[in-house]
């Protein structure tokens, strides 16, 4: 059976009416339940909705410029998102130089200023005291009133 036999089957059958009751009993239930739910809508919309409705106002007037904007915003956010990642594995990856580094270091700033006729750095070969470790061993006794 192809779409133009089924097409003329349906043209000879007869329309059957709904009963009255029926018919009277949905229309009922569907105006009451409009209502109700009309009724709802304006004596309690969800915050979601009218943020929608407020955000829908405000950018309905240009709606591709602010689309721009948002992909203009999502490539800046996804570029400094690959970037700042990148660096943290780069600073992960120094290794912190060894003390036989820091002599040959320091003697070849002495070597440098041997050539160039100058003193050699006094500061640098001077150990510097430690932060950790008190300056004095008196103390300061405070009292509050």
């Amino acid at each position: 059976m192809n779409a133009g036999d089924f097409e003329k089957q349906l043209k000879r059958q007869a329309l059957r009416q709904i009963p009255s009751e029926w018919r009277a009993e949905i229309l009922q239930k569907a105006e009451a339940s409009t209502r109700n739910s009309k009724s709802a809508e304006t004596q309690n919309p969800s915050w979601l909705s009218t943020l929608i409705s407020h955000l829908s106002t405000i950018l309905w007037p240009h709606p591709k410029a602010w689309a721009g904007l948002a992909a203009v915003w999502i490539v800046i956010g996804s570029l400094q998102f690959a970037s700042s990642d990148h660096t943290n594995r780069l600073a992960a990856r120094v290794e912190r130089p060894s003390p036989e580094s820091f002599a040959i270091l320091r003697q070849q700033t002495r070597l440098l200023a041997e050539l160039l006729g100058q003193s050699p750095p006094k500061d640098a070969d001077r150990a510097k005291p430690n932060p950790s470790q008190p300056r004095s061993e008196q103390r300061t006794n405070t009292r509050i009133a």
